[in-house]
């Protein structure tokens, strides 16, 4: 299996703790992140980051720096882009957090979220199967309790789809490279 990156970044995936604790001190050196540093750290476009928020997927930059909840939704909607339209991605959130610019209708931290989602993504990755998605998931987030009843199948059912998606876009990338080496070893033979 190749070497993963963390979630949503070029960053290379460390196979310990919470994946947000790497940019809280970040995030706290800096008051916050700039555009420019935002994009360092995920490898996206300044105009995509700006078209996430003009179209209410992430919320609005505080003076211009982005906090943990704004970098915590960047990295979840980058870490789903490749197979995922972004329209969708955009309502996935909604339907776990609600508004982007609302705290106060969230069930869960979006930071947390993300964590989540790296920990199914640590332990599914192995196994490059949504196979046993539904029992990871379940065992991930076994200690969450959210505001509401439902909450807790919100929450596993996003992180299903999140989780479905990212594999597929593995799979995509997988697909890609092979391609690649079938051009290259044919046309190899063909100047042999």
């Amino acid at each position: 299996m190749r070497a993963l990156t963390i979630p949503g970044t070029p960053l290379p995936f460390e196979r310990s703790g919470g994946m947000f604790e790497v940019f809280k001190p970040l995030i706290k050196a800096a008051d916050g992140l700039t555009l420019g540093q935002v994009c360092s750290v995920t490898g996206l476009e300044p105009s995509t980051v700006q078209n996430w928020v003009k179209r209410g997927f992430v919320a609005r930059p505080v003076q211009k720096k982005y906090r943990e909840r704004q970098l915590a939704r960047i990295l979840l909607i980058s870490s789903l882009r490749e197979s995922m339209k972004i329209d969708s991605i955009g309502e996935l959130m909604k339907m776990v957090n609600g508004s982007a610019n609302d705290e106060a209708d969230d069930i869960i931290s979006e930071e947390k979220l993300y964590d989540y989602f790296c920990e199914a993504v640590l332990k599914i990755s192995d196994s490059r199967t949504t196979d046993c998605a539904g029992e990871i998931i379940s065992n991930v987030i076994s200690s969450y309790s959210g505001p509401t009843g439902e909450a807790k199948e919100r929450l596993e059912l996003a992180l299903s789809v999140m989780l479905s998606a990212y594999v597929s876009a593995l799979y995509k990338k997988e697909a890609e490279e092979k391609f690649n080496e079938m051009i290259k070893k044919v046309n190899n033979e063909q100047e042999n």
